[in-house]
């Protein structure tokens, strides 16, 4: 059946009883004016020749008030003023007719009574079948495959608001339950007609009982330990988890719109970043603004919110071309869509190695830049603990090849991307990148250019970051590899970090280490439990976990601080200074120079040496073990070839 012709069969519907009910009530009118009950022959054939004139009026007025245009089941009180007026109208009709036409058989009290009898009649039909129907959950036409049982955690003025909405929007087959809420005063409350079934604790009972489908997390400003408390609680019932956002502005019916599921972002939640604006645009407005590894996870971030701050041009400096076209392709559909009257930054892309000196330098004066953004690293770890020489002539090298370029050609700011994996590294991976802020407080030293790095940890969904690998793993069907069962790591979301580094660029400094407030650390156990149950899974029981062992480089706990380091505040509450003591320059080209050729040459010994000198916070049993690992690799290979 066509839309167009459910609809007629509904109208038509209603009007049937509506004519039942309006004969019904003129007949109890004229029982109740005449004293008898059935009607006697006279009454009954009066009765019998007005009924068509009074049906035929009650359903016109009805008609044309509009009544037959509200759906019954949203009917409210504006609706039974409608209601009221076409009453009202068709009854002094009738009480013309009457008067007029058959007074000498029909008393005028008849029809007064039964104005009054048909209004509470059609009115209690209407608001009738809207009780009923919430009653029934909003569900009465619904097919039982089609239901879903919600259960909303959070009893607030959110929860209520979205229990209000719910309960709207019932005819899509949502069916509330009830509310679980920590506070004791609301227990086995009632709330927009649904009871308050108990505390978070009891919510695995409380949904297999009442067999939940849906559990809405509908508190203001959830923190992601309660998020996280939430989730891992619900980890033994198979129910699906969703998040009301925390928009203060959201109007009332948009709530449901904008449910979503619970993501990893939730469970970090933390204060929404804020940037000062205005000392954003005031260095990046006009700029020409150089960033390397444009394509990767930070580096195409960057580009997105540095075009928003009205830069001159953007120059995507990359060394893998497919990456570099992806972003310029983004970029390009977002700046045609841009309001008129904002700077449309041009774009110009730049495939090149940053190890390759000559070319860096080409760039820098064809382009000459005004800022620059260095996100181009080898980030790995183990990968990076067998490919040593890679780690060092990439993160060290490429560094110190842009740094002295910006330099050269005048560069006005230059911010490094840094790492936790620098404080107190065991991996090859940090210590190149400890070497690399080493290198950034050199150049400082004897440089007009504003030298600055920013330092953090792991940001959530970069390439080859553990969020991305154990969702594939979870798509394949387990296991869930987790290095070790206490493993934690610092996380944030990448708009999150690229805001913070903007930020710290905005700061400037002379060779100034920023670390970003990361928050608490996460256990990566309770990142994998998480991610399984936010997949619609039962950790350990659909999806297994499986303990690896730390691979090398890898460390138990990241630390963002070494030991000799403290921190200053500065004007954002979420960015610190790393208070540090810069060997002497020439000590540092010395030994740099020295650390690149070992690179250049395979020569692992006298790397490991220059290692230890530039970072001596390094332990390297990471480096050794990778090495060695290789090394007897290629001995097998020998004996098995015969060389």
């Amino acid at each position: 059946m066509t839309t167009r012709a459910r609809l007629i069969t509904y109208r038509l519907s209603l009007m049937a009883t509506d004519a039942l009910l309006s004969a019904g009530s003129f007949y109890v009118a004229f029982s109740l004016r005449t004293d008898q009950f059935p009607l006697g022959p006279v009454w009954t054939k009066a009765f019998v020749q007005m009924l068509p004139f009074i049906l035929a009026l009650r359903l016109l007025a009805l008609y044309g008030f509009g009544v037959y245009r509200i759906m019954v089941r949203y009917t409210s009180s504006s609706d039974a003023l409608l209601l009221a007026y076409s009453t009202f109208v068709s009854t002094a009709l009738i009480l013309v007719y009457a008067m007029f036409v058959h007074w000498s058989r029909i008393p005028n009290t008849v029809v007064v009574i039964d104005g009054f009898i048909n209004f509470i009649a059609v009115a209690m039909s209407r608001f009738g079948y809207r009780m009923f129907y919430d009653a029934r959950g909003g569900t009465l036409f619904v097919r039982p495959s089609k239901r879903r049982r919600v259960l909303i955690v959070g009893a607030g003025r959110r929860g209520a608001a979205l229990a209000r909405e719910v309960r709207r929007r019932a005819h899509e087959g949502l069916v509330l339950i009830g509310f679980i809420d920590d506070d004791p005063a609301k227990q086995n409350q009632l709330i927009q007609g649904a009871p308050v079934l108990g505390t978070s604790q009891e919510a695995p009972e409380i949904i297999a009982t009442h067999k939940v489908d849906e559990a809405i997390i509908a508190i203001s400003a959830a923190k992601g330990f309660q998020v996280r408390e939430i989730t891992r609680r619900l980890e033994s019932v198979p129910v699906r988890l969703r998040i009301s956002p925390g928009f203060a502005e959201l109007d009332e019916s948009e709530l449901l719109t904008h449910l979503r599921d619970v993501e990893v972002e939730d469970l970090l939640q933390r204060e929404p970043v804020s940037v000062d604006v205005e000392e954003i645009a005031a260095y990046l407005s006009g700029a020409r603004v150089l960033i390397t590894g444009a394509g990767g996870s930070i580096g195409s971030e960057l580009v997105r919110q540095i075009s928003l701050a009205g830069p001159e041009e953007l120059i995507l400096l990359g060394h893998g071309e497919n990456s570099v076209f992806e972003i310029e392709e983004e970029m390009r559909t977002r700046l045609n869509g841009l309001s008129a009257g904002r700077r449309v930054p041009r774009l110009t892309c730049v495939i090149a190695d940053i190890r390759d000196y000559d070319r860096v330098l080409r760039v820098m004066k064809e382009t000459a830049p005004t800022v620059v953004f260095h996100a181009a690293a080898h980030k790995h770890v183990p990968l990076m603990e067998l490919n040593p020489e890679e780690a060092i002539t990439n993160n060290v090298l490429g560094t110190r090849n842009l740094a002295r370029a910006a330099s050269l050609v005048g560069v006005r700011r230059f911010v490094m991307i840094s790492t936790d994996k620098a404080v107190n590294p065991t991996s090859i991976m940090g210590a190149s990148k400890r070497v690399a802020e080493r290198v950034i407080q050199a150049e400082s030293a004897r440089s007009q250019t504003d030298f600055a790095m920013v330092r953090f940890g792991n940001v959530l969904g970069s390439r080859g970051s553990v969020v991305p690998v154990m969702k594939r793993q979870i798509e394949r069907g387990g296991p869930v590899t987790v290095t070790h069962p206490d493993v934690t790591r610092y996380f944030m979301t990448i708009p999150e970090a690229v805001q913070l580094v903007i930020q710290a660029g905005a700061m400037g400094g002379n060779g100034t280490i920023y670390v970003l407030d990361m928050g608490e650390p996460v256990k990566i156990m309770d990142l994998a439990h998480s991610l399984i149950r936010l997949s619609g899974l039962i950790p350990d029981r659909d999806i297994k976990i499986v303990i690896t062992g730390l691979r090398p480089g890898e460390k138990l706990h990241e630390e963002l601080l070494t030991d000799e380091e403290g921190t200053s505040l500065t004007k954002h509450a979420r960015i610190f200074v790393a208070a540090q003591t810069p060997a002497p320059v020439e000590d540092v080209d010395y030994h740099l120079d020295a650390l690149i050729e070992a690179a250049q040459t395979g020569d692992h010994a006298r790397m490991l040496a220059e290692l230890t000198l530039l970072a001596p916070s390094y332990t390297c049993g990471g480096i050794v073990a990778g090495v060695s690992a290789r090394e007897h690799e290629l001995e097998d290979t020998h004996v098995h070839t015969g060389k």
